[in-house]
């Protein structure tokens, strides 16, 4: 990066929030390998972190700093389910921690670190209601999101955790109908909240709309196409579908539905850009950052796609208001050369369920072994 620029400054300053996509026990102790939360926050504009199944199995997979913990465990005689519950909100509780003072000094929008219920969960409403008061009084951090799955059991359990005044982030948005039905849901939270006498200033909500993924999924289908048309489409299905949602975004905290909850104290729901490290190397690495620049957002990136930002990111301004006709242009000529945006949609869901899952099992296996050994 060059000395006089500050590309991460930029961005934030531009109103995109920047995140973390990754937590471990090794960034939380000073001098591990992967850079120190602490020194992220200070000197990277990172605001806030999330964790999913996949990151704590690679996290616990690959490292001894959970050792300890570990034999404190074995020595309790506790289930495997139990041992995962306390090593996982061990961190989180200590990354809100190392978030606290942006937390404060952002009146609570940011400074937030993300937890997930349990990916098995995913299809069950009650189930994961349950979860997230469990963990929201497990963790008992302010700056806490619980995630939960857009899935079609999640909406109403999204809902009822809010009007419980219970701060969340709304994880594996991938369609456009499934965002405005997301929106629906807060929106039913908050009112619920606010019947039930909570104040509305301290909710908090983002919504993780992901993006790589999506191109991924739909440039494999334009390959198989493979006409002239379709391939020349590669790359611009994420980018515009994200736009779209912003527009939707837009759209929603333009109404009178949220202009009275607004009046009441209410802070708006902010589209969250995840799974932003460019998959295809083909591709700019900071295609999804630089492309979904926009106020009132976040982008969780990995490391990786944070350091190639810093070192040569570029913040021409907004790339998403103006760019809303061209994006909605975009997903037309999808449907023209023949990618069915309702399948790819709902396999991408469908797939992110059942990927949390394998990590979470995963994760499991990995505690059962380490507690053996312990």
């Amino acid at each position: 990066m060059n000395d006089m620029t500050d590309p991460l400054g930029e961005l934030s300053a531009a109103g995109v929030a920047v995140w973390l996509d990754d937590i471990s026990r090794e960034r939380l102790t000073e001098g591990g390998s992967h850079t120190a939360l602490t020194k992220l926050r200070d000197e990277s504009h990172v605001v806030g972190v999330t964790s999913n199944p996949t990151i704590f199995a690679g996290a616990l997979a690959g490292s001894d700093d959970y050792d300890a913990q570990l034999h404190e465990l074995k020595v309790r005689g506790v289930s495997v389910d139990e041992a995962v519950r306390m090593l996982t909100t061990y961190d989180i509780r200590w990354a809100c921690d190392v978030m606290r003072p942006v937390f404060d000094a952002t009146d609570g929008v940011d400074g937030r670190v993300s937890i997930e219920v349990d990916p098995r969960l995913a299809d069950q409403t009650e189930p994961t209601i349950a979860e997230a008061k469990q963990l929201w009084w497990l963790v008992d951090r302010p700056n806490l999101f619980i995630k939960i799955p857009a899935t079609l059991a999640g909406l109403p359990a999204i809902t009822a955790a809010l009007a419980e005044g219970i701060s969340v982030n709304v994880t594996l948005i991938f369609s456009l109908e499934r965002y405005r039905a997301v929106m629906d849901a807060w929106l039913e939270g908050l009112e619920q909240a606010k019947a039930n006498g909570h104040d509305l200033s301290k909710i908090e909500s983002v919504a993780s709309f992901f993006v790589s993924r999506f191109d991924t999924e739909i440039d494999k289908r334009l390959e198989k196409i493979g006409t002239p048309d379709a391939l020349a489409l590669r790359g611009q299905a994420a980018v515009a579908n994200a736009r779209l949602a912003y527009g939707a975004h837009l759209e929603v905290v333009g109404g009178q539905r949220w202009a009275a909850l607004k009046a009441a104290g209410a802070r708006p729901q902010r589209p969250l850009w995840a799974s932003t490290g460019t998959k295809n190397a083909a591709y700019p690495d900071t295609l999804y950052v630089e492309q979904l620049i926009a106020p009132n957002t976040v982008n969780t990136m990995p490391e990786k796609t944070m350091q190639a930002f810093a070192d040569h990111g570029k913040v021409p301004g907004d790339t998403v208001s103006g760019n809303l006709q061209s994006a909605e242009m975009t997903l037309d000529a999808l449907r023209e050369v023949g990618v069915d945006y309702d399948d790819v949609v709902e396999f991408l869901e469908r797939d992110g369920v059942a990927k949390f899952d394998a990590s979470w099992k995963e994760l499991l296996e990995g505690v059962q072994a380490k507690l053996e050994q312990a």
